[in-house]
């Protein structure tokens, strides 16, 4: 069957097989991106033409990958032959992550960078939200079954946040809400109910991506703004501490008992020692602090964080106590940050996780968290298994 696509540009209908297989890894941090000009028609008036095609953008290195003038921090195989952006050509995605890679079911995360005006900012949310439906998720791109998006929000816009996760909340492959990290001031703050409660309401998680921003706009560290680049990447997990902190301490959780919250791309191995902390400073001022449970509590129970970065030592075996004092089953997600440089193949992740833990961690968290994920996926001839 032949259909045309959102240019006009003829496409084969492609059939979905019928034979299914048990889904075996849900990877939570995969990036696509629009090609040239695709995105564009989904930014609504009159943001697009007053605010986004006004002024030119140049090159902006943020990123202090290696070679990153050459690739720009991304696999050089993930490039297409078209000259476009890794990851803007979803049967090249498949090809690698799924066919190959072996994920079965792929969260789609896009990013951009943010608008200093929240309206902006809103409208950038709601083109990229359109262009995952138009672009990823259709029955051409979406034939398998594998790619499921993100409801991207402006959590500095909350109301109208909340708008557009209920525009997006029926779509049949929506798995999660998508924040930006910098957003001030803190998540505990009443202002961002709205967004936790439509979140709520119709069971997705809100995940949080390490980003950037303007210079202005970047979380403030206690001591004041670092001098590199490396020492953003380095202390970046210190903005999720104070998030973690303010959603526990200002009771987000006591008023939303079932909000699910992801920390995507902030390390995870510090987690251990904050709970130690947390856990401390409640017991020694539980009197005059209003949460209903220990801090460590809300975290193994609301919160998730991606297995992308994995910081490990050299010696393996103190990285796998680590994990058994976290108790890493109940807080982990596979990720493989797909098509960075950074790149965690899932048969490599796999290895380095506690052999108890390896199933929970690499797939069964992944179907508990996202909303409507399927247990099984169509069988695709040739696909590589993780299991």
């Amino acid at each position: 069957m032949t259909t045309t696509d959102e240019a006009g540009t003829p496409t084969t209908q492609r059939s979905t097989p019928i034979e299914r297989v048990p889904v075996r890894c849900v990877d939570s941090d995969v990036h696509p991106v629009p090609k040239r000009g695709q995105l564009l028609p989904h930014i609504p008036e009159p943001w697009r033409s007053k605010y986004f095609t006004t002024h030119s953008f140049g090159e902006q290195i943020y990123y202090d990958a290696p070679d990153y003038a050459h690739a720009f921090a991304m696999r050089v195989d993930s490039f297409p032959d078209d000259g476009e952006f890794a990851c803007s050509d979803p049967d090249l995605a498949t090809k690698q992550l799924i066919m190959e890679a072996g994920s079965d079911i792929a969260i789609l995360e896009p990013t951009a960078y943010p608008a200093r005006i929240a309206e902006a900012d809103h409208a950038m949310s709601q083109a990229l939200n359109s262009w995952q439906d138009a672009c990823w998720l259709d029955s051409h791109n979406n034939w398998h079954q594998r790619w499921r998006g993100s409801i991207c929000v402006s959590i500095e816009a909350p109301e109208l946040a909340a708008a557009e996760i209920e525009k997006w909340a029926e779509h049949p492959y929506m798995a999660q809400v998508l924040i930006k990290a910098e957003r001030r001031p803190a998540w505990g703050d009443p202002r961002y109910d709205p967004v936790w409660a439509a979140a709520t309401k119709h069971g997705f998680p809100v995940a949080c991506h390490l980003s950037r921003s303007h210079h202005e706009e970047l979380p403030l560290p206690p001591v004041g703004y670092p001098s590199y680049n490396h020492d953003l990447m380095v202390t970046y997990s210190l903005l999720a501490h104070n998030q973690i902190m303010s959603l526990i301490f200002d009771g987000v959780f006591d008023r939303f008992p079932t909000l699910k919250i992801v920390f995507v791309e902030h390390a995870f191995t510090w987690i251990l020692p904050l709970m130690w902390r947390l856990d401390a400073v409640y017991e020694a001022r539980k009197k005059w602090v209003d949460i209903k449970r220990k801090p460590s509590e809300y975290i193994k129970d609301h919160i998730k964080f991606t297995t992308q970065p994995l910081d490990y030592p050299e010696d393996k075996t103190e990285l796998m106590r680590a994990f058994e004092w976290m108790e890493c089953e109940k807080i982990l997600l596979f990720s493989s940050d797909y098509p960075h440089w950074t790149f965690d193949d899932p048969r490599w992740l796999v290895k380095h996780l506690p052999e108890h833990a390896r199933e929970t961690v690499m797939f069964k968290n992944g179907l508990a968290t996202y909303r409507n994920l399927p247990t099984t996926v169509p069988a695709l001839e040739g696909q590589v298994r993780v299991f």
